[in-house]
């Protein structure tokens, strides 16, 4: 390369050397900097959305391996404060936290949560009074008045020595609704209608059949009714056929769903299992073939008008069965509305262990689409016909 044309290039690169030895000092200055906004934030904080997927993702993890966690809320509930001292309080939550736990926002500026990762309630207590003393201590005990400070528990309390806490389902509800699709439910809503309306005038002969031979093997009312647990746990009466004798004894129903609610975890799936108690002795032969083909539902069509049921949901659960539930078992009951019909039944019915038919549903509430129910309808009359699962 000539002489001439390295001078030249020299010179051309000659303001930016000067630049760069000017901004030289400011830029060693900058780790300097972020040290001490570091020392102003002693710890991650993180944004609303991002925290309660995390919350959420806790919960999953924690229905799926059987551990605790709990969720410790800060809340300045007056609006003037907003953004104020925040950073104090997080210094007094940071002394207290472990490697494991997680700030985030639930409100901004307003409710602030510490989520603590395999803590029960004795121990999440424990963090509490912890937290109490490091705010007292660094803002005074006026500080410590004003702010509310609140601890949800999920999972068992096997070593909390009887401590009851709120469920972190509670705090759920509270703040990690789910987006509304006011589109897709009045679209669900009017499919519900339509179909119902149209299935009972389609099937009032063979209602009528049904009520003929009711009446004629057995004595009693044509109808049964029995109070289920409805969305956010609403109990409601639901109609059916009635399948078995009057008066009989429930205790053998009662024992065998406890048994197999309890136990479905550490079953092996052989693909024998059943919900339903077979060969039960109080079911009458007019209503063996009722539940065989599942015409025993054909009146919850009237549910449905009423708001109470929708055509596809999880199968509404009995009192008693609730109570048996474990606490992820409960969102079944929670996130969707109970149905006629449902993906459990139209892919195996009652022959699938219960916590597979609870995991069925829980994906069903989260995925569910207009689209969805109407495939699952159009599958149900032949799962009726087959009796596939059915008992």
């Amino acid at each position: 390369m000539p002489p001439s044309v390295v001078v030249r290039n020299v010179a051309t690169l000659a303001p930016l050397i000067d630049t760069l030895t000017t901004l030289g000092p400011r830029l060693a200055a900058v780790p300097q900097d972020a040290d001490r906004l570091r020392a102003r934030v002693p710890c991650r904080v993180l944004g609303e959305r991002l925290f309660k997927d995390v919350i959420i993702r806790e919960r999953k993890r924690a229905d799926r391996f059987g551990t605790p966690f709990a969720v410790l809320l800060v809340d300045r509930g007056d609006p003037s404060s907003r953004g104020c001292h925040w950073a104090p309080v997080l210094r007094a939550l940071s002394a207290v936290k472990r490697d494991v736990d997680v700030f985030g926002w639930l409100e901004r500026g307003t409710v602030l949560g510490l989520l603590l990762p395999e803590a029960r309630p004795l121990g999440a207590l424990a963090v509490v009074e912890r937290v109490r003393r490091e705010i007292a201590a660094r803002l005074g005990d006026k500080a410590l008045e004003a702010l509310s400070l609140r601890i949800y528990a999920h999972g068992d309390d096997s070593q909390g020595a009887g401590v009851v806490l709120p469920p972190a389902d509670l705090l759920v509800e509270a703040f990690l609704k789910e987006q509304s699709r006011p589109w897709h439910d009045t679209a669900k809503r009017c499919l519900d209608v339509a179909a119902s309306l149209i299935l009972l005038v389609l099937f009032s002969p063979v209602a009528l059949a049904i009520s003929v031979a009711i009446r004629l093997t057995s004595p009693g009312p044509v109808l049964f009714r029995q109070v289920r647990i409805g969305r956010r746990g609403e109990p409601f009466t639901m109609l059916k056929f009635r399948t078995m004798h009057v008066n009989g004894d429930d205790k053998v129903h009662r024992d065998y769903v406890t048994w197999f609610i309890r136990s479905s975890a550490g079953q092996p799936r052989t693909g024998r299992e059943v919900f339903k108690l077979t060969n039960d002795p109080r079911v009458t032969q007019v209503g063996r073939i009722l539940r065989k083909t599942s015409l025993d539902e054909l009146p919850q069509f009237w549910n449905v008008l009423r708001g109470e049921m929708s055509l596809v949901g999880p199968r509404p659960p009995l009192p008693f069965e609730v109570e048996q539930y474990q606490p992820w078992h409960r969102r079944r009951v929670l996130e969707a509305k109970p149905g006629v019909t449902g993906p459990w039944q139209v892919h195996g019915r009652s022959r699938t262990t219960f916590d597979e038919m609870v995991r069925i549903d829980l994906h069903y509430a989260r995925t569910h689409s207009l689209w969805t129910d109407i495939k699952i309808l159009a599958a149900t009359p032949r799962a009726m016909l087959t009796g596939k699962g059915a008992c």
